[in-house]
């Protein structure tokens, strides 16, 4: 019997990653790419001002350490092993912060590798709607680590919306903050990245009030799923916000970071607090709004109930009388 002719393998699909239920393909580059292609912005600062000029980050460092003085800010957006690496041997990162920064999907910590500190802060974007349903997202994701040496400050950005141009520019705009260094700059990105979230709180109280508004109102039908969808986006808020509190925390204490910038950290960590109080005070009224809808709901199916049986108890009388004079009567 002539043996079976072999099938040429199955093409092999791109990995996924999942947010709820949604899928992205994998965007890892397949062809090796320049580490220059995922650095945003290189510069060198010295007492709190940019140095005139391009550097790349081993020029950058290497300026830095010769003049024995100043620091390098490197930008860096979803960079793959291989940049990561190459920046990593060039700034002497240990492996593990390597790893961190090119997997991405870290929850927010703080962990200390020698010399070097490494905060992972989640980032969010309220998405502008018309109405809540399963097909969009009230709230983005992303992420931003930052890590931070003697002489140097890498910051790793993953996510479209967590670009930090702007802090950069701020500042650049005031040389006397960024004249304290390194440290200067993590307090900028943890102070960027909590006002985001407290705009993204401000537009989600709009959504939580509308939403109370519709279920208490006699001519607005609200479906529970959509109460659920919009408590599902707080709670991923929540999985993205809260966790930062230990991080915060930590770095207050810190005594590699000066005690000027962390006066100003301990402001972030209020704003902070008051952005986690705020998220449990929204997931507990979605909460209470879910029972008010079932309530209503059951109500309204009691009142059904009561009409369909005063037209049946209706209906019966005219047949109960019929089916009497209906009946043969000796």
């Amino acid at each position: 019997m002539p043996a079976m002719p072999s099938l040429p393998p199955r093409p092999s699909l791109p990995s996924l990653h999942r947010r709820g239920n949604k899928a992205v393909p994998d965007s890892s580059p397949r062809i090796p790419v320049p580490t220059a292609r995922a650095i945003v912005d290189c510069a060198v600062y010295v007492d709190g001002s940019r140095l005139p000029g391009r550097f790349t980050h081993t020029s950058a460092i290497a300026e830095v350490r010769a003049r024995g003085e100043g620091f390098v800010w490197v930008g860096l957006h979803a960079p793959d092993d291989r940049q990561m690496n190459a920046i990593a041997q060039c700034y002497d990162l240990h492996e593990l912060m390597v790893e961190d920064t090119v997997h991405a999907h870290q929850r927010p910590k703080l962990e200390r590798y020698d010399d070097v500190a490494f905060l992972v802060l989640r980032t969010v974007k309220y998405v502008e709607h018309e109405s809540v349903t399963t097909a969009n997202e009230i709230v983005e994701s992303g992420e931003i680590m930052v890590m931070v040496g003697r002489d140097f400050v890498i910051t790793v950005r993953h996510g479209e919306h967590s670009g930090l141009a702007g802090v950069r520019q701020r500042l650049e705009d005031n040389p006397e903050q960024l004249a304290l260094g390194p440290s200067a700059v993590l307090h900028a990105v943890a102070d960027h990245v909590v006002d985001e979230y407290l705009a993204v709180t401000d537009s989600i109280e709009r959504d939580v009030d509308g939403m109370e508004e519709e279920v208490f109102s006699p001519h607005h039908h609200v479906p529970i799923e959509n109460i659920y969808l919009l408590k599902r986006e707080v709670v991923e808020l929540r999985r993205s916000v809260t966790p930062l509190s230990t991080p915060l925390a930590r770095l207050v204490q810190e005594p590699s970071v000066p005690k000027s910038v962390r006066r100003y950290l301990r402001d972030v960590q209020d704003h902070h607090t008051t952005v986690a109080e705020r998220i449990s005070e929204y997931d507990e009224v979605l909460s209470s709004l879910v029972d008010a809808a079932l309530a209503r709901v059951t109500m309204q199916q009691n009142l059904d109930m009561r009409k369909i049986s005063s037209w049946v108890a209706i209906a019966a009388v005219p047949t109960m009388v019929a089916g009497i004079y209906g009946m043969n009567f000796d």
